[in-house]
């Protein structure tokens, strides 16, 4: 559970801590995207550039054309990409899948929908704030499977048994996932540049303000749990102010640090010689099924889909000592190891979260497109929490 402890020097710079952003300014492409960001993007999926800017012009319409819906009132219920890039939106009924299907999205009538399957969710979470279920990994809502997914690596011990019985008792809306590889947070990264403190490693994540102008670094709870100062090759930069995450408690994976004055943090996300830097333009949550890639100290510039959100996971303590539940994590099929916690996800030119954890034992010798999974804290939800905007 506890960063790891450090090992020498970084592998390269990714969002630089410097005094102002970098003044060359991102070349945009005819499509109007940016093209770094349109680079990474093509790298990743193995196409060509317009492909990927067609790519992303289809899913902002759909997109656009589901939050028209829902400002009607249409009838939704949960949506999420498949795999040939189509929005499938859930219809509360018949008349709400013609308004869908009209909209040029594609409706689907689910067994269970999102606000019912996010009901079991909670129902769980409340089971394992009163008495942690070690050996369950995670429980989030996946839509596109329209069930609740829990994963399991050890259920021998009594907390777990009688949590599995729970959540076995909502039948079909719930399917149970054994022999997963445990979790624990990956905490000897940056997802830009490396940061050190008190001889331990991790990421920086992405900068941000209050309302009173003071800059802050927003990063992974658990690289920050004790307040620490934080270095940037061997120079202080800031000093850890706030921590949801408690080794053995339940958690939440999300911090924040006082920048000191003179240092700010890039408004780009290197992607580790793949396709340059990607400007960072906001922070609008990518729906389930969107591509995202992560950019992390160990494991570099990978990438994946979105899986779901809200998700919650047991991590083990390698130390022995007790697990640690923490809740609103994003689960994607991005490939991290030990080291990546606190690395910036991204899908487009909109900042994602930080990394937060992964099975121990993964492997991402792959590249960009190593198979794997992660958990990343949701940027926005970090932001809303503290009351920062985000510097773009």
């Amino acid at each position: 559970m506890h960063p790891e402890r450090s090992r020498g020097g970084g592998h390269g710079t990714l969002l630089s801590l410097t005094a102002l952003p970098t003044a060359q300014a991102a070349q945009d492409t005819a499509s109007g995207y940016d093209r770094a960001m349109l680079q990474a993007l093509a790298t990743s999926l193995g196409v060509s550039e317009d492909a990927a800017a067609d790519r992303l012009d289809r899913q902002a319409e759909q997109q656009d054309a589901l939050a028209g819906l829902e400002r009607q009132g249409a009838g939704t219920d949960g949506a999420f990409f498949d795999r040939s890039g189509r929005l499938v939106v859930n219809a509360v009924d018949a008349k709400a899948g013609q308004r869908i299907e009209k909209a040029g999205l594609t409706p689907r009538s689910a067994e269970h929908g999102r606000a019912a399957l996010e009901r079991v969710k909670a129902e769980l979470d409340g089971l394992a704030l009163k008495k942690t279920p070690e050996g369950v990994n995670s429980w989030s809502v996946d839509l596109a499977s329209d069930q609740v997914v829990v994963q399991v690596h050890d259920a021998a011990g009594a907390a777990a048994k009688s949590f599995l019985d729970a959540a076995r008792s909502h039948g079909d809306a719930v399917r149970v996932v054994r022999d997963t590889p445990e979790l624990n947070t990956q905490a000897v990264v940056t997802p830009g540049d490396e940061m050190t403190f008190d001889g331990f490693l991790c990421s920086v994540g992405y900068g941000a303000q209050d309302s009173s102008g003071k800059q802050v670094l927003v990063t992974a709870g658990h690289c920050i749990e004790n307040l620490p100062v934080l270095e940037y090759e061997g120079q202080r930069f800031a000093q850890g102010t706030d921590t949801r995450f408690a080794l053995g408690s339940d958690s939440v994976d999300m911090g924040i640090a006082a920048l000191d004055e003179g240092s700010s943090i890039a408004t780009e996300v290197g992607t580790w010689g793949q396709a340059g830097k990607i400007a960072v333009e906001g922070s609008e949550r990518a729906p389930v099924g969107a591509d995202i890639c992560k950019s992390g100290r160990t494991t570099q510039w990978t990438c994946g889909k979105v899986e779901s959100y809200d998700a919650t996971v047991t991590y083990t303590d390698p130390n022995g000592g007790p697990d640690t539940v923490v809740t609103g994590l994003g689960s994607s099929s991005v490939c991290t190891e030990g080291g990546d916690s606190g690395g910036a996800y991204i899908s487009g030119t909109q900042a994602q979260g930080m990394t937060s954890g992964g099975p121990s034992s993964q492997s991402c010798d792959g590249g960009v497109n190593s198979p794997g999974s992660s958990y990343f804290q949701p940027l926005d939800d970090a932001l809303a929490h503290y009351g920062l905007t985000l510097n773009t």
